[in-house]
C-alpha cells in the first residue's frame, strides 16, 4: 500500500495542478484567531571589527557563472580585493574590483567595496576573505538545475520583527533572497544603511541577496538633494549592465531555470520611458523552452491591492506595463509597500485569467512603521488569501512546470506555515499560448483594415 501511494500521489498531484492551478492546499490557521502583534524598536547593530576589517558584507549574483562580493571597510587604504577557494582559508584564486563612496549632508561614507569574482561552480561552496584580511565568509552558489529555492520578503528594516523573520528564513536552507524594495528604513539617517548593512551580513554573505528599490530608498529633496537613490545604489549595486539596462534601479538575470526581473517602481515606467523600452527588449528575448521556463518580476508599489494602505499606487505602472507582462506569460509578480500579505489568483486588467500572473504583496518583512491592519470590505473574489502579520515567503520550484508558494507567519518565535499553493508556469500552457496567438492575430488583422482606410 505503501509502495502504491508513493506511485499514485504524484500522478494524482500533476492532475490537479494541471487542471486546478489555483488550488490551495490549506490555509493552515485562521488569521481571525491570531492576535496581531505591534511595531517593535529599531536595533542599532554595531561594528565591533578593525577599521581594516570588512563589514556589511553581501553577495550577489553577477552574471552566468559570476557573483559579486560588496563591503565596507573605515580604512580608505584597503584594497578592493577577494580572495577565495573551495576549501576553508584556501585561497588560491583572487580577483580586483572597484570602490566608492558618497557624501550626504554632513555624512561621509566609509569605503565601499565591488568586487566580481568567477568563474564559479553552481551548487558548490566558495569560502572567502574581503580586503586581504579579517574574518572567513563562505556562500553557496545557486544549483545548476531544478529545484531551486528562493527566499522573498519585502520591507524588512532593521527592528526586533526583522531579526526574528531573518532568523526564521536562515533558519531553513534556500538559495537565492528576493527583497522587493525598502531595505533599510534609514530615511536620510545615513547611519542606518551601515547598520542595516551589518544586521543582514550573516545572511546576505552567504546567499545571493538580489534587491530592488522601494519609496525608502529615495532620500530626496528638491534642490537641497536632488538626485535620488544615492546610498542604495552606492551600497547596493546590481547586475542591471548585465542585462542592457542602464540603471541599477531595474535590471533582470537568470538562475537556475528562472528569469528574475527586478522593476523600479520609482524611477520613469511610462510607455516609451528606458525603463519600458528595457523591458520590452528583456522580455522579447527570455527563452522559455530551452532556457528559463519560469518568469518572476518584483516591485515594489503592488499593482493589485485590497488593503486600506497605498491604494492606488501602483495604478499608472499598471497601466503602462502590465500588457508587456501578460504577453510574455510571466508566472509570478511579488511587491512590497503594503505591510500585510496578500495572494490574488492569475489576474490581466482586473479580471480572473488564467493566463495572467499570480500577484502577491510580501511588505511585511519586519518594517518600524508596522502593520497595515485594514483591508477593504467585502473581500475581492480576486483576492484568494490575505493577512496583516509580519513574515515570510518561499518560492520552491520544483521542475519545469511545477513550483510550490508557502507564507510563513512570524509568530514571536515561530514561523507558522499559514498559506500554500502550488502553481503551474504557464510556458507550458497551450490554452494560454492559443489565446495570445488569437490575440495578436486579432490585432494584426486590425492594423491592416487601418492601414486599407
Amino acid at each position: 500500500m505503501k509502495k502504491l501511494r508513493s506511485i499514485v500521489f504524484p500522478i494524482l498531484l500533476s492532475l490537479t495542478i494541471h487542471f486546478f492551478p489555483q488550488i490551495v492546499l490549506q490555509s493552515h490557521a485562521s488569521p481571525d484567531d491570531y492576535i496581531r502583534h505591534p511595531a517593535r524598536s529599531v536595533i542599532i547593530t554595531q561594528h565591533h571589527r578593525s577599521q581594516s576589517d570588512p563589514q556589511q558584507v553581501h553577495i550577489s549574483l553577477a552574471g552566468k557563472d559570476y557573483a559579486r562580493v560588496s563591503w565596507v571597510t573605515d580604512d580608505k587604504k584597503v584594497s578592493s580585493k577577494v580572495e577565495y577557494g573551495k576549501m576553508p582559508g584556501n585561497y588560491n584564486v583572487m580577483a580586483t574590483g572597484e570602490n566608492t563612496s558618497y557624501k550626504f549632508f554632513f555624512y561621509s561614507s566609509s569605503k565601499i567595496h565591488h568586487v566580481k569574482i568567477g568563474p564559479l561552480e553552481p551548487g558548490t561552496v566558495y569560502y572567502y576573505r574581503c580586503g586581504g584580511s579579517g574574518p572567513e565568509f563562505s556562500f553557496r552558489t545557486p544549483p545548476p538545475t531544478f529545484p531551486i529555492e528562493f527566499a522573498v520578503l519585502g520591507d524588512l528594516g532593521q527592528t526586533e520583527w526583522t531579526v526574528s523573520t531573518l532568523e526564521q528564513v536562515g533558519n531553513k536552507d534556500y538559495d537565492v533572497f528576493l527583497l522587493p524594495g525598502d531595505l533599510s528604513y534609514a530615511d536620510f539617517q545615513q547611519p542606518l544603511w551601515d547598520s542595516f548593512g551589518r544586521l543582514v551580513e550573516p545572511y546576505a554573505s552567504s546567499r545571493p541577496w538580489m534587491v530592488t528599490n522601494g519609496n525608502h530608498e529615495i532620500e530626496s529633496i528638491p534642490i537641497i538633494i536632488p538626485h535620488s537613490f544615492k546610498a542604495y545604489n552606492a551600497r547596493w549595486r546590481m547586475p542591471y549592465e548585465d542585462s542592457g539596462s542602464s540603471s541599477n534601479l531595474y535590471y533582470s538575470f537568470d538562475v537556475t531555470g528562472t528569469h528574475v526581473v527586478m522593476l523600479g517602481s520609482y524611477t520613469d515606467f511610462d510607455v516609451g520611458s528606458a525603463q519600458y523600452k528595457w523591458l520590452e527588449a528583456d522580455l522579447a528575448k527570455v527563452d522559455r523552452k530551452k532556457k528559463t521556463p519560469w518568469v518572476v518580476v518584483l516591485l515594489h508599489a503592488p499593482w493589485y491591492n485590497t488593503n486600506i494602505a497605498h491604494q492606488g499606487e501602483g495604478e499608472s505602472m499598471r497601466k503602462s506595463m502590465e500588457e508587456l507582462l501578460y504577453k510574455a506569460q510571466v508566472d509570478v509578480v511579488f511587491a512590497g509597500h503594503v505591510h500585510a500579505y496578500e495572494r490574488f489568483t492569475r489576474i490581466y486588467d482586473n479580471k480572473a485569467d488564467p493566463c495572467g500572473p499570480v500577484y502577491i504583496t510580501i511588505g511585511d518583512g519586519g518594517n518600524k512603521e508596522g502593520l497595515a491592519l485594514q483591508f477593504k470590505e467585502p473581500t475581492s473574489p480576486l483576492s484568494l488569501f490575505r493577512e496583516s502579520s509580519f513574515g515570510h515567503g518561499r518560492l520552491k520550484i520544483i521542475n519545469e512546470t511545477q513550483a510550490h508558494w508557502s507564507w510563513h507567519r512570524n509568530d514571536e518565535s515561530n514561523s507558522v506555515l499559514a498559506d500554500e499553493v502550488w502553481l503551474e508556469s504557464l510556458s507550458t500552457s497551450r490554452e494560454c499560448q492559443n489565446i495570445l496567438n488569437r490575440q495578436e492575430s486579432s490585432s494584426s488583422s486590425s492594423s491592416i483594415i487601418c492601414d486599407e482606410l
